[in-house]
């Protein structure tokens, strides 16, 4: 293993106030001296430009402004000029703590791979819905806790909020391809084919802001469902069972209040029950704020509901009748 150079690569969309916020970590994590943070503003209206100046005495930015081409591209584009060996790959909407590049290295030193991942949490300063979708989102209830524990799953997927990956295995496999979302476990994918090892650093976490509304928020997750058929059938090894849950709960779910209402039958609505009050248990435990605990209840409903529907609509077109995923989803792709 080479002498590791980092290069954090950093997409930005009209959030200029996000770049702030992060660029503010930035400054408090330990070792960033050494490393170089390329920011690549992806056609934005709203520039980043006057964030970014203020901190260039602080930090060593490389900034670029380019054409809207979506963040796989412009994650592509930040790599193709950053100058070191290893790339960090972060969204706008994260912080960084200050032991990130710590818990990074010593990781990197003790166990060397071309591509890792880390997990995702919510930060104090994160408003009561953001803090209520994060364990949503990460629970070990709701996603096995593939976004958050080391033990959760045997081969990790690192995803593109917090993801490192080597330059000489971006240059392999080329990066990021044009569909948006999924283009992290798309590269994933291709990298394992390529025979590269993934990992999960559990200790190089991040603070990550996710959508700031319910509505946001189902848009972003049912993205997510229409998603993952097509990449099932991009990679038809990588198809599992459980993408199937999330559909079979909001089914099942239906299916207990319909017949606690017609059939005055409560067996099946009161295991759903008993799954809610655990849900608002323990993200009571792990938040400590009951305003949060309560607004995990609806957070769940809605990313199962968003992803099961999404899942199902993309299976139906793409896997039963044969569609072109382009032609049949082409906001989920960004053209060449």
């Amino acid at each position: 293993m080479d002498t590791l150079s980092f290069s954090f690569i950093i997409p930005v969309y009209n959030r200029p106030d996000e770049i702030e916020e992060l660029l503010q970590s930035f400054t408090c994590v330990i070792g960033i001296e050494s490393c170089e943070i390329v920011i690549i503003e992806d056609g934005s209206t709203q520039k980043s430009d006057s964030v970014i100046k203020s901190f260039e005495e602080q930090l060593n930015i490389s900034y670029y402004f380019k054409e809207n081409s979506g963040p796989g591209d412009s994650r592509n584009y930040g790599m193709h000029r950053a100058k070191g060996n290893y790339y960090i790959i972060l969204d706008s909407d994260c912080i960084l703590p200050e032991h990130y590049l710590q818990a990074v290295n010593t990781s990197l030193k003790s166990r060397y791979v071309d591509c890792f991942g880390g997990p995702d949490t919510s930060h104090k300063s994160f408003t009561n819905l953001q803090k209520a979708i994060d364990f949503s989102m990460t629970s070990f209830l709701t996603t096995g806790g593939i976004r958050g524990s080391r033990n959760a799953i045997n081969k990790f997927q690192p995803r593109s909020f917090n993801m490192g990956i080597s330059k000489k295995a971006f240059l392999e496999s080329k990066g990021f391809g044009k569909i948006h979302p999924g283009e992290d476990p798309d590269l994933t994918i291709r990298l394992w084919n390529l025979g590269y090892e993934t990992k999960f650093i559990e200790e190089a976490n991040v603070y990550h802001k996710r959508r700031i509304s319910f509505k946001k928020f189902y848009q972003q997750v049912h993205k997510f469902g229409l998603v993952r058929p097509i990449l099932n059938k991009r990679y038809p090894e990588t198809s599992k069972i459980t993408y199937w849950f999330p559909l079979v709960f909001i089914v099942g779910f239906i299916l207990s209040i319909l017949t606690c209402i017609f059939l005055k039958k409560f067996e099946l609505l009161g295991l759903y029950g008993f799954y809610f009050v655990l849900a608002f248990v323990m993200s009571l435990i792990k938040k400590k704020n009951i305003l949060v605990s309560i607004l995990v209840i609806p957070s769940i409903i809605i990313q199962f509901f968003a992803y099961g529907y999404g899942f199902l609509k993309s299976y139906f077109w793409i896997h039963i009748l044969n569609k072109n995923p382009k032609e049949q989803f082409p906001k989920l792709f960004f053209n060449d």
